[in-house]
């Protein structure tokens, strides 16, 4: 197997991959502990949720937030099930013999199991939160999927309702979402009951999905005929027996057009996703102008509720200099967890499953289950 020129690696073409790849010695280990702990970020403080080692977890410097100690004599823990999707032969390599603490994954686990045996409180009422950011790419639908996954896997009713033409959000849940489907479109222009819609989360109890195909596209336009254009999802989640469930989350898509303004008119509550960069905050007083227009004109009782910091980078200083700046504007709507940066949430989707059941040790589950057990207690405390 030849590696390219430069790593020092000869190119042998009649061995295996196995005696192409030397053990390091003994000698070497100290320095490759080093290198591990300068790759941890370990100086820069670890967002809540951070990853660990262990047969649930990424296994790699996937995540910022895993932090490498020297005590303990135990063996690493076997090689995790799933796929090894950006791992490299020179990383596992390089990482095999560092000295990891158990203590943590342990805890961890026996923090999980608690959990998942504990149902959260739920609210008076259902709560129709609309999660939305004209920025793409900052974790809309991400967030919406799992939020809503973990909400439902600790007793709750959740209903994600699928704005986004991208459906990004059905495929994620593991629900069809092709051009014959009934979808939100038939709904927002046919006035098809929302009812007729609605269908079960395969992998999940107590979730369902209200799925979007490619002509919502289409939507923009055609809604702007409609009369009361603005509140033909408001009107839909009306007249459906939505007191059923304690949640519904309308995905939106990244634009500020109509169909996010239906959203915006059709939620009662409004989680802001914001990426730990400086482009995601270009477009919040944007965002919230709009919020104030329709709380103006069409949806008085919408509020901003929370918001939610993710992809943080603990390595970086603009991360911790954005997530200061949001948390001195907005006070305690800011959630207390951040969502770091995990290969795992990415994948998911890959395999029609959120994070949460896809990888439930990995980081950004477990962030994404404390910042959903933040919204069920701060709704409960209301």
């Amino acid at each position: 197997m030849s590696t390219g020129p430069g790593l020092g690696w000869p190119d042998r073409a009649n061995e295996s991959p196995d005696d192409n790849v030397s053990a390091p010695d003994e000698g070497a280990a100290p320095e490759a502990q080093e290198s591990v702990e300068a790759a941890s970020g370990e100086s820069t403080g670890t967002p809540s949720g951070h990853a660990m080692w262990g047969n649930t977890t990424s296994g790699t410097a996937e995540n910022v937030g895993y932090v490498p100690t020297n005590g303990g004599t135990q063996e690493p823990p076997g090689p995790r099930k799933g796929p090894s999707q950006g791992e490299s032969q020179l990383v596992r390599e390089a990482l095999k013999d560092a000295n990891v603490s158990q203590e943590t994954t342990v805890a961890v686990i026996k923090a999980m199991s608690g959990r998942k045996q504990k149902e959260w409180p739920k609210p008076a009422e259902c709560r129709v939160v609309t999660i939305a950011n004209q920025k793409g790419g900052v974790g809309k639908t991400t967030s919406s999927v799992n939020l809503a996954a973990s909400l439902a896997m600790h007793g709750a009713q959740v209903l994600v309702v699928d704005l986004d033409p991208q459906g990004n959000a059905s495929t994620a849940l593991g629900v069809e979402h092709h051009a014959e489907i009934p979808s939100i479109y038939d709904v927002l222009i046919e006035d098809m009951p929302l009812a007729d819609i609605v269908v079960p989360a395969p992998d999940i109890p107590n979730l369902f999905c209200a799925p979007a195909t490619l002509n919502l596209a289409g939507a923009e336009i055609e809604l702007v005929s409609k009369v009361a254009r603005e509140s033909r999802l408001r009107r839909a989640l009306d007249a459906y027996d939505k007191d059923k469930f304690d949640y519904v989350l309308i995905d939106c898509p990244p634009s500020l057009g109509l169909l996010t303004v239906n959203a915006l008119v059709g939620g009662d509550e409004l989680l802001i996703p914001i990426q730990c960069e400086y482009y995601a905050l270009e477009g919040l007083g944007q965002l919230i102008r709009t919020v104030d227009l329709v709380k103006s004109h069409l949806n008085p009782d919408l509020n901003v509720s929370t918001i939610l910091l993710t992809m943080y980078d603990a390595r970086t200083r603009l991360a911790a200099q954005v997530a200061d700046d949001v948390r001195d504007h907005f006070g305690d709507v800011v959630l207390n967890t951040v969502i770091p940066r995990s290969v795992r949430v990415s994948e998911a989707p890959s395999y029609g499953q959120s994070v949460m059941t896809y990888d439930p040790g990995s980081s950004g589950a477990l962030a994404y289950s404390e910042a959903a057990s933040e919204i069920a207690h701060r709704g409960a405390a209301q």
